[in-house]
């Protein structure tokens, strides 16, 4: 009778189980529209960031840059632009260091840890004046 019972039990609860993550992910899952990017979790804000930097590197409009960072609700925006770059550098993550730099450099935040990573533009070759 009890392994009748357990078994009985048992396929209930695999049934619940199964109907309840058919109708919370099928039928009626959760839709969020019109969050604000500040209602992102950390690392997407970050992510964020970074792109806004390479977008940066491209057109080089600091001011554009600003603006697209406003959404994240930082205090101080440079505080976090110098804070992400000084923290990319200490974790070794490669692909965000030179973005971030040219950013905290528009920005006027280029601390002694970055000058490392800094693009310095490559001089064009200059013709040797003829006497």
């Amino acid at each position: 009778m009890t392994k009748r019972y357990i078994g009985s039990l048992l396929v209930g609860v695999l049934v619940g189980i199964a109907i309840g993550v058919y109708i919370g992910w099928e039928q009626f899952p959760v839709e969020y529209t019109n969050s604000s990017i500040a209602a992102l979790a950390p690392r997407y804000q970050e992510e964020y960031t970074v792109m806004v930097a390479e977008g940066y590197q491209v057109d080089r409009d600091v001011n554009g840059a600003l603006t697209r960072l406003q959404p994240l609700g930082k205090a101080n925006v440079f505080d976090y632009i110098q804070d992400l770059t000084e923290r990319y550098i200490s974790q070794s993550n490669v692909p965000a260091i030179s973005p971030m730099v040219a950013l905290a450099e528009a920005v006027g935040r280029l601390t002694p840890i970055m000058e490392v990573y800094r693009t310095t533009p490559v001089p064009t070759s200059v013709p040797f004046p003829t006497q």
